[in-house]
């Protein structure tokens, strides 16, 4: 797609694949984009029962590192203050004396605080980060990517929901000081609910946006999407180009549920064990992300009418027509087993297979399937009893092999 930003992502968390991308992994300044990974450990401490969002702090001189010309909550050493105040005050206000008073209260000094988010960022897999600081000011060694913010996001929206509670606050006051949300697709579309703004000189316009809207399959019913734009020209570019890609997404992509949860994918010979056979089984439906745009060209971006919904294309004749999302999908899936038997005794968490699956014969997915593997040894009379089973002419077969299932 061509877009006016330095780089993009979009993902769809349901299935973890990435619809479309430009200079998702060269690293930029995030801005307050990093207010997010601030947010989510703060909501992981509240979930493992180390804070209280209701906790009243007494705000620290740490908040005298913040400049005038940032934009703050304007606490004052002394000052008291609710952990739910500072966390709208972060995500909606973009406080950076919201984000160094979570920071000590969290990890007792800010620099242990930076460590513990480059910690969670490398858990998330954010391979392509390093912070250096708590609010996003810029300095050399601070740094993230478009794909990296759209994992933290992706963290946010399945791992601490409740971030969206703060993201879709369209305004917050604290201390007769009133602040209206820079995301202003909160005001133009109601699926929108977050995620975080972001400005800097050094870093452009940033947003991190996401939304949930009905779709109209039966088997996923809801569904959720993420983009990430960075290094937009203005605060409207940054919407404009952001609010494009998610309807794109939404109209020329859908979920579909590739396999069935506890559906039986292939059966595994098992060796020294009373046990014949392994069923490998699926443990939740696997939902995978399919094209609905039948052109096979890049999509322009300037050529989708955002109130129709459709992409425009101009034909030989200068007839304008419009681009219908495909009513069926063509898919197949190839199953690439780990190992072709089992050998009893046998206790561990296994990868047992991999599932391609492809589009168009394109490969847009590989899924794993691994399972918490317990099998017995049988004991030696077990085996006797076996052995003499396996000498009588019609038992079953010696030379047991692997089986896979059609998906």
């Amino acid at each position: 797609m061509t877009v006016e930003a330095e780089a993009f992502t979009i993902l769809d968390p349901q299935s973890g694949q990435v619809i479309a991308e430009s200079n998702s992994h060269v690293q930029r300044a995030p801005a307050s984009l990093t207010k997010m990974m601030v947010a989510y450990i703060t909501l992981k401490e509240i979930q493992a029962g180390h804070l209280n969002k209701n906790e009243i702090l007494t705000a620290t001189p740490v908040v005298n590192m913040v400049q005038w010309d940032e934009s703050q909550m304007y606490l004052k050493p002394g000052e008291q203050i609710s952990i739910d105040q500072l966390l709208a005050g972060l995500v909606v206000m973009s406080a950076n004396d919201a984000a160094v008073t979570l920071a000590e209260r969290i990890s007792g000094t800010v620099p242990a605080f930076v460590a513990r988010m480059n910690k969670e960022a490398q858990a998330l897999g954010m391979k392509d980060t390093h912070f250096a600081n708590p609010p996003g000011i810029t300095m050399d060694d601070h740094y993230s990517t478009a794909h990296d913010l759209a994992l933290l996001g992706q963290a946010l929206v399945k791992q601490t929901p409740d971030y969206l509670n703060y993201s879709k606050q369209q305004s917050f006051v604290y201390n007769q000081r009133f602040h209206r949300a820079t995301n202003i697709l909160l005001k133009q579309d109601s699926s929108v609910d977050g995620l975080k703004t972001g400005f800097t000189r050094a870093a452009g316009f940033n947003l991190a946006l996401t939304a949930a809207r009905p779709s109209n399959s039966m088997d996923v019913p809801n569904r959720r999407l993420i983009v990430v734009v960075l290094g937009a020209k203005s605060g409207l570019k940054r919407a404009e180009m952001a609010h494009k890609l998610l309807n794109v997404a939404y109209n020329y992509t859908r979920d579909e549920i590739a396999i069935k949860d506890k559906q039986l994918i292939a059966e595994l010979p098992v060796v020294k064990s009373t046990l014949k056979m392994f069923k490998v089984e699926a443990k939740k439906p696997q939902i995978i992300t399919t094209s609905l745009y039948a052109p096979n060209a890049i999509i322009d971006l300037t050529k989708f009418d955002n109130a129709l919904q459709r992409v425009a294309q101009v034909d030989a004749y200068g007839l304008t027509t419009y681009v219908e999302p495909l009513q069926q999908t063509q898919t197949r899936m190839d199953v690439e087993l780990s190992t072709q038997s089992l050998t009893a005794p046998m206790k561990q968490m296994i990868q047992l297979a991999k599932v391609n699956v492809y589009q168009n014969n394109q490969l847009i997915q590989t899924l794993t399937i691994q399972d918490d593997v317990d099998i017995e040894e049988a004991s030696w009379f077990e085996r006797l009893i076996s052995w003499f089973k396996n000498l009588i002419p019609f038992s079953s077969s010696h030379s047991e092999q692997a089986k896979t299932y059609p998906l």
